[in-house]
């Protein structure tokens, strides 16, 4: 346990030193988006460690591992973060929901075998995607200026302390055996899921990740009532950007590459 919260801390060190502050010599582009010369050079090294080392070896999982195991191993990680889930539902008084949530989480563990089979899907209880970050926003905490980190991808302030809050949620923070396993699966399977995807990299595509991630953000925060006031941001990004775009940002950056 001691050498577990060691790393979080030294983790924590290392994410608060990385972020560039006001006498840092990285430029301000504009008052909207401080960061944007650090968030740019921060998401090349992400899509160049992307393209020449996740997605070759998620392909060659890929290719090796058979369909209905990497179901079965993505399923029982998908349902150890059900406990996280119903964590969060209840801290944002969603009772009935974080009903739903652990029962998920208690089938899936039992007749679902440890959580490789997801028999909750065919009972009709469906999977929320509810995280710490989210209910620091429920809360009424700022997210903080757009930021994009080294292995993290798109993210903000708010949401990189909402990582350490999954964190302790999740039970394999505390199985030395597995601690970081699931980091390492999550990056081949996001990997996997990117690798069909057309690269985004062929135009300038900084302000449709930032956008789209940031939608995709308070449209979760919110339910889907995203206050009228708060929709300008949408007006640089096209619907059709959007869905056409929100599939391979998911999957470049749900900060898969840290959490266990």
């Amino acid at each position: 346990m001691k050498n577990i919260i060691n790393l979080y801390l030294l983790a924590s060190i290392f994410i608060v030193s990385s972020v560039p502050g006001e006498c840092a010599d990285i430029p301000k582009s504009n008052d909207n988006d401080p960061w944007e010369h650090w968030n740019r050079g921060a998401q090349g090294f992400n899509h160049d460690l992307n393209q020449t080392i996740v997605k070759p070896v998620a392909q060659g999982y890929s290719s090796i591992v058979p369909e209905f195991v990497n179901n079965g191993v993505t399923n029982f990680f998908s349902n150890l973060k059900d406990i996280g889930v119903t964590i969060n539902d209840l801290l944002q008084f969603k009772i009935a929901q974080g009903g739903m949530d652990a029962s998920r989480f208690l089938i899936n563990s039992t007749a679902g075998v440890i959580g490789f089979v997801d028999v909750a899907k065919e009972m009709d209880l469906p999977k929320h995607n509810e995280d710490f970050g989210q209910t620091l926003g429920f809360w009424g905490i700022p997210s903080g200026n757009y930021l994009v980190m080294p292995f993290l991808g798109a993210s903000s302030p708010r949401e990189v302390v909402g990582l350490f809050g999954d964190a302790l949620m999740n039970p394999l923070t505390y199985t030395f055996a597995f601690a970081g396993s699931g980091a390492v699966f999550s990056v081949i399977s996001a990997g996997a899921k990117a690798a069909d995807v057309t690269d985004l990299n062929a135009v300038d595509d900084y302000d449709i990740i930032k956008n789209t991630y940031q939608s995709q953000r308070k449209h979760l925060i919110n339910d889907g009532n995203i206050p009228e006031e708060e929709a300008v941001q949408l007006a640089d990004t096209s619907t059709s950007d959007l869905e056409t775009n929100l599939g391979p940002v998911e999957n470049h950056y749900q900060h898969s590459f840290i959490s266990p």
